[in-house]
């Protein structure tokens, strides 16, 4: 059994930790929280060691892998912690803040010859997964562009508010999954070679600097076009779509709208991420962790890591989705 270790106590790491009762062969002992508090209410939910350090959490000997689950602004410092240790590390997505930040993550790994994976859920949620399949079956004759969209209302915490320190806004937040959505489709090998972007603060100006709405189209070597569209301002819940168009048809997923909906009068507690309302139209998503690729993830992280191959998701992609990204907001500041 491969012991995990997770850095963080916030949503994403209880979606890790639910995802991690999915993998048959890894098991999470350890956490830590920079509030000691949270991290006490983890470490007996999930009937764990809590840890006061990162450096304590790294240095555990039951400890192989060390999953990151923090802000933006705390990946490289929690990477060169994990590195030194020489524990395997997979972290939440965006890799940095900026390109520059991520190649450092990256050369860090590298010198310290430790495994390591991009947690990028995205791409491996099961619509999408599928999708990719047909697309790669010749389905749709050859992709020719893809319009991506993830929305909601804004950030559950209140570090991605930040912008300054985050490193950005919902472009980097949100657009992150988008952006890889879209080498993931037409192909890694095939360089995004042209951005233009366009962002604004919207409807949070008493929150925020960052930009709260986004789009960002990508030209690939190939001639293709994705359309990223990231946002902070829609209400409702989540959205989560893929457009694929082909030379021999289209296909659609979106990860937001499941099997069950209805109009309800009175609460019954959590529905789904964002959902904004507790009554009225309702459109729960049932095993939101499975939904959205959080599972399917770490298993195929794990599988790998047991093998001693390198999983589809690293450090490396993650220096690329920063790279575009960082462009795309040159692109929002100059208007070129």
């Amino acid at each position: 059994m491969i012991g995990v270790g997770l850095l963080g106590s916030g949503f994403i790491a209880e979606s890790y930790a639910d995802a991690l009762l999915d993998v048959r062969n890894a098991e999470l002992v350890a956490c830590y929280s920079r509030n000691p508090a949270r991290s006490d209410a983890f470490s007996k939910k999930w009937k764990v060691t809590a840890h006061p350090t990162m450096d304590a959490l790294c240095a555990d000997p039951s400890v192989e892998i060390v999953i990151i689950a923090l802000p933006n602004e705390i990946h490289l410092a929690a990477v060169e912690i994990a590195a030194r240790h020489g524990k395997a590390i997979i972290c939440t997505k965006p890799l940095a803040r900026t390109e520059a930040e991520a190649q450092q993550i990256l050369d860090i790994a590298n010198a310290a010859g430790v495994w390591h994976g991009y947690a990028e859920s995205s791409v491996f949620s099961p619509n999408v997964a599928k999708a990719y399949e047909m697309v790669k079956a010749g389905g749709i004759g050859d992709l020719l562009t893809m319009r991506a969209r993830e929305g909601h209302s804004g950030p559950h915490a209140p570090h991605f508010w930040d912008a300054e320190t985050a490193g950005g806004g919902a472009l980097l937040d949100m657009g992150c999954h988008t952006v890889e959505s879209a080498r993931h489709f037409f192909g890694k090998d095939n360089k995004v070679t042209e951005v233009m972007a366009w962002g604004s603060t919207m409807t949070h100006k008493d929150k925020t600097t960052g930009e709260d709405a986004a789009i960002a189209l990508l030209k690939f070597a190939g001639g293709q076009l994705a359309t990223i569209e990231s946002s902070w301002i829609e209400r409702g819940g989540m959205q989560l779509r893929h457009e694929l168009v082909g030379s021999a048809g289209r296909i659609v997923t979106d990860s937001s709208v499941g099997p069950v909906w209805g109009f309800i009068e009175n609460p019954v507690g959590y529905t789904v991420e964002k959902a904004d309302a507790e009554t009225g139209w309702v459109y729960p998503v049932p095993e939101e962790t499975r939904a959205y690729g959080f599972s399917q993830q770490m298993r195929h992280f794990i599988d790998h890591f047991a093998a001693g191959t390198t999983p589809s998701e690293t450090f490396e992609d993650g220096v690329v989705v920063n790279r575009i990204i960082d462009a795309c907001y040159r692109s929002m500041k100059t208007g070129q």
